[in-house]
């Protein structure tokens, strides 16, 4: 499993591995067609055998290094007892938040995630030996801002509330830890050799908490995966260079850097450790020219380094499958 030992420094080589964020899905024809037929995304989710046909159609169509599960971070909190609903145009809807809604035991919530589990072990089944399988989580913090509905409107805190409403967040973080110990697990069981853990909203939080809210969930979540053996990709999103204190606090196996941080200054601080990712997702989007010129420019700045190539954020639903394939040939032939 290239990814999963690269990852881990137990395998060197010249050859980058790359795989892309959000490859499973919105941008695919052939996704698009089974989203047709079932428009319920949550229930499609939990279709072992259609989740499995969709995580392995970018394999199909790329060759990538690594799988991604198709499934969603907030499939989590859906087995909590939450009402979640995916609103076109608008994003996930979560119904009021409740305490009493954590008293499904993670047993319970993974008897709910079975058919997520049966999917990767389907997966896993039909993937080529020398790929990695990745499941993944999201983080405590960006788990909360969704389930606590901590967000003023798309990419704003509501800071009122988040103050008044503090030490309610901080017991309930607490508890998603010991929640995502089991779901992490449960994937690993399953065959999923890789863990990618998405804090998307890490960059809200006010700087004098970044390390509670932040740093201290993510360096459980990796003390736990170290004890059990599962590589762990962090990606703390939007902390600018707290990357290098993220790192030397948490010491992942490899993090995900995001577009809005300089390569260069990540390849020059943030050491020991693998790096994944950086390219801008709406670069897809534009000119070719310079888009290829800019892939070039990550794996010429990472050249040393062990580095996978991803995005900074998922791909975007109006990228166009050749783009794609364009990048994987750069990469390739690098």
């Amino acid at each position: 499993m290239i990814l999963s030992r690269y990852i881990t420094n137990q395998k060197t080589s010249v050859k980058k591995p790359i795989w892309f964020m959000r490859q499973a899905g919105r941008y695919l024809p052939e996704f698009m067609e089974i989203r047709k037929q079932n428009q319920d995304f949550i229930k499609l989710c939990l279709n072992a055998k259609l989740a499995t046909e969709i995580t392995l159609q970018p394999i199909k169509r790329y060759n990538l290094d690594a799988a991604i599960i198709f499934s969603d971070i907030l499939m989590v909190p859906h087995a909590l007892g939450q009402k979640v609903t995916f609103v076109k145009d608008h994003g996930p809807q979560l119904t009021y938040f409740e305490t009493g809604k954590f008293s499904r035991s993670p047993n319970e919530m993974c008897k709910i995630l079975e058919p997520v589990y049966s999917a990767i072990n389907l997966t896993r089944n039909q993937l080529n030996k020398d790929k990695s399988l990745i499941g993944f989580i999201g983080a405590p913090w960006t788990l909360g801002v969704y389930m606590m509905n901590l967000k003023e409107d798309k990419n704003t805190l509501n800071n009122e509330k988040f103050y008044t409403e503090l030490n309610f967040i901080r017991f309930n973080l607490e508890r998603l830890v010991n929640i995502l110990f089991a779901h992490i697990e449960k994937q690993y069981q399953a065959g999923a050799d890789v863990i990618q853990m998405f804090d998307s909203w890490a960059g809200l939080i006010p700087e004098k908490h970044v390390k509670e809210l932040c740093f201290e969930p993510s360096k459980k979540i990796r003390d736990f995966c170290k004890l059990k053996n599962i590589p762990l990709i962090c990606f703390p999103k939007g902390i600018g260079k707290k990357y290098k204190d993220f790192i030397e606090y948490v010491k992942p196996d490899c993090v995900n850097i995001d577009y809005e941080l300089d390569p260069v200054w990540a390849s020059e601080n943030l050491k020991d450790t693998c790096i994944q990712g950086g390219l801008d997702p709406k670069k897809l989007l534009g000119d070719e020219k310079l888009l290829l010129t800019e892939v070039k420019n990550y794996l010429d700045i990472f050249k040393n380094q062990r580095y996978i190539f991803n995005l900074g954020h998922g791909i975007l639903p109006e990228t166009k499958p050749e783009t794609v394939e364009k990048i994987v040939k750069i990469v390739r032939d690098y």
